[in-house]
Order: structure tokens, then sequence, then C-alpha cells
């Protein structure tokens, strides 16, 4: 298409929890562990559709911390990443696979894997997640909107979104509402 994605706007999206469901175990989200397990929300496709006509990149960005911890390879995050990327119309699929103990720069909630090139215009971009280290990475990046799915988990929310939404299709609906200028 010739879009510049250092100019261009872009929608990071957090993977498990806001493009598939994540399996909830006393009130925490937790992965699919294979491309079998994958089960994605009815909404994603279309409410992603939506948003890459309106000019959006579609960028997942996602913590996968049971690599380090050893409780998941490497080869089956990456599998079922290509299996979204099939089913979804997404530009990019950003990873991190470090634990809290490593210090990593790219594990939400820093702001490392919204900042990874090629950056596109921050201040014109939204960040849909499931949990406030989602959140907190888009509001350190400096993000135009934070939008958090709210599940009802059993955690606190360290940090309020900008909007709570039932499902990626309302996320959508509120994007564009905000790109049409109307009120959030």
């Amino acid at each position: 298409m010739g879009v510049d994605a250092v100019t261009s706007r872009a929608v990071f999206l957090d993977r498990d929890g806001v493009l598939n469901r994540a399996t909830v175990r006393n009130g925490k989200p937790y992965p699919p562990m294979s491309v079998g397990a994958l089960d994605l929300f009815p909404d994603a496709a279309d409410a992603l559709m939506r948003l890459k006509a309106a000019g959006y990149r579609l960028v997942v960005v996602t913590n996968q911390p049971d690599v380090a911890r050893g409780d998941q390879r490497r080869e089956a995050v990456d599998a079922i990443n290509r299996k979204l990327a099939g089913q979804l119309p997404l530009d990019e699929v950003r990873v991190c696979y470090h634990d809290d103990g490593d210090g990593c720069g790219c594990r939400k909630p820093e702001p490392g894997l919204l900042l990874q090139a090629p950056v596109p215009d921050l201040a014109r971009s939204v960040i849909v997640g499931d949990r406030w280290r989602d959140i907190q990475a888009g509001r350190r990046a400096g993000l135009r909107a934070t939008i958090l799915i709210d599940h009802g988990y059993d955690e606190a929310i360290v940090v309020e979104p900008d909007v709570r939404v039932r499902s990626l299709a309302e996320a959508a609906d509120w994007i564009l509402q905000l790109d049409a200028g109307g009120s959030t």
C-alpha cells in the first residue's frame, strides 16, 4: 500500500484476552498452550478489518513469560502467532519471552515492544489490552489512548485506561468514533 510505517498510526493489540480467549484459573488469565487450544474471539476478524480499513497498522504486542519460566516452548508460541497472523489481518507480531526478573525493557508494562522499529506515530496510536500492564505500556509510550477489555479478572488495575469495553468490537467502535471526532 505504500504507507510509511514511521508516519502511520497503529493499534497495538495484546494477544491473549484481546484476539483470543485466555484460560482463566482462579481469576487469572493464561495463554493457550498450543495451536489446537487457540480460540479466536468471534468479533476479532471483523473488528480488525474495520481498523485496517481506517488506515491503522495492526501490531500485536504480547508478553509470553511462560517461555522464560520453562512452562512453554518458544516454538509453540511462534506457532500460535503464525496461526493468528494467517487468520487475522495483522501487520506484525512482537513478542517478549522474558519474565519480570529478567529486567527486560520490552516486557509490558515497559514500553519497549511499542517502541521497536518500525515505530508508528505514537501520538496517533492506541493500545487495546486486557490487563493493567498493557495500559501502563501505552501510557509510558505516549499513546493517544489506552483501552481495556475488561474480563473481570481477579487482579488490581494499577493504572486506569482511557476507556473500558467488553470486546474488541467495542474497542474498534470507540477508536473509530474517536477518529470521527466523537466524544469518548
